[in-house]
C-alpha cells in the first residue's frame, strides 16, 4: 500500500512539474529571460547567418572548380590535336610539299666544309 501511495504521489509531481513548464511556455515566454540572454541569441543568430554565408561560398566554389576541370579537359583536346598537326607538318615528305611552291629543293650535292684560316 505504502508503495502504491509514493507511486500516485510522484505521478503527481511529474505532472505539476510538466504542467508548470508549459504555462511558463518551456522558459522562452518570460520577458525577463529573453532580455538576460539576448546577448546568447544575438551570438546564435550571428553563427546562424555565418553558417548559411559558409553553405553558399562552398557552393560557389564547388561549381568554379567544375568549371576549371571543363576548361582543363577542352584544353587538353585542344594541344593533343595541335600536337599531332605540328608532328604531321613537320614530317619531311610535308615540309618538301610546303617548300616546293617557294622554289627550294632538296641539293643533292654533298655540302662542303668552309675552313677558316688565321693569319
Amino acid at each position: 500500500m505504502q508503495a502504491e501511495t509514493k507511486k500516485n504521489i510522484s505521478k503527481s509531481n511529474e505532472k505539476g512539474v510538466f504542467a508548470k513548464v508549459i504555462s511558463k511556455g518551456f522558459g522562452f515566454g518570460d520577458a525577463d529571460y529573453i532580455i538576460k540572454n539576448i546577448n546568447f541569441f544575438a551570438f546564435l543568430a550571428i553563427l546562424t547567418v555565418i553558417y548559411i554565408a559558409n553553405g553558399h561560398m562552398m557552393d560557389k566554389t564547388i561549381r568554379d572548380i567544375n568549371k576549371t576541370q571543363k576548361e582543363i579537359e577542352q584544353l587538353k583536346y585542344e594541344y593533343k590535336t595541335l600536337k599531332s598537326e605540328v608532328m604531321y607538318k613537320t614530317e619531311e615528305a610535308q615540309v618538301l610539299k610546303a617548300a616546293e611552291p617557294l622554289g627550294l629543293k632538296v641539293s643533292k650535292d654533298v655540302p662542303q666544309r668552309l675552313v677558316i684560316v688565321n693569319k
